[in-house]
């Protein structure tokens, strides 16, 4: 019974919206790598102090004092709460931005048990050169280059550096060849 259970789970994965996220009932979000970023509809005109938005480590919740809680539950995973903050959007929504404690992995879902999003679907943002280790740069600059290089149909860096090895060795051979011709041409003298 628990594996169907999971299947089922896994079967009703949705498309992400444009962020990234899902667009639920009474709130949507939507994620980078880096953050998430949570849309909680208000009635017209509510103020701050009329905001309740807990958000700790591995937990969230949202509404408005007074009443049931919009958003209450266990995070998909963990944020770093120093690095969060909430905002009254023009007196008609709740934005909270919440920092991903693991930035290399998108969530499924905001809280647990909310529904999923297949993670297959989700477009990753361009990013840049310079946001990258150096390590990780080096090989995306060289795909790049190699990638150029085949569409005008020119060598690729390792081709490029396998004719480098056999001129190297060229050289070193002719060179070898006219040695061995020298010390023969003066044995022979």
């Amino acid at each position: 019974m628990e594996v169907n259970k999971k299947e089922e789970t896994s079967s009703c994965s949705r498309v992400p919206n444009k962020g990234n996220g899902l667009d639920l009932e009474n709130y949507s979000w939507t994620q980078s790598l880096h953050e998430v970023t949570v849309n909680v509809p208000v009635p017209s005109g509510t103020r701050s102090k009329l905001v309740a938005c807990e958000i700790k480590k591995n937990h969230l919740k949202v509404g408005l004092k007074g009443q049931p809680p919009i958003i209450d539950g266990e995070l998909f995973q963990a944020v770093k709460p120093d690095d969060c903050y909430w905002s009254i959007e023009d007196n008609r929504s709740i934005s909270i931005l919440l920092t991903k404690h693991n930035q290399m992995e998108w969530w499924k879902s905001l809280v647990k048990g909310d529904p999923e999003i297949d993670t297959q679907n989700v477009e990753p943002e361009n990013s840049k050169l310079s946001d990258l280790d150096p390590e990780t740069r080096q090989t995306v600059e060289k795909m790049m280059f190699d990638q150029r290089q085949k569409a005008m149909g020119l060598p690729t860096s390792d081709e490029l550096q396998k004719q480098e090895i056999l001129k190297k060795f060229m050289s070193e051979f002719q060179l070898v060849n006219f040695v061995n011709s020298f010390y023969w041409f003066v044995a022979a003298s």
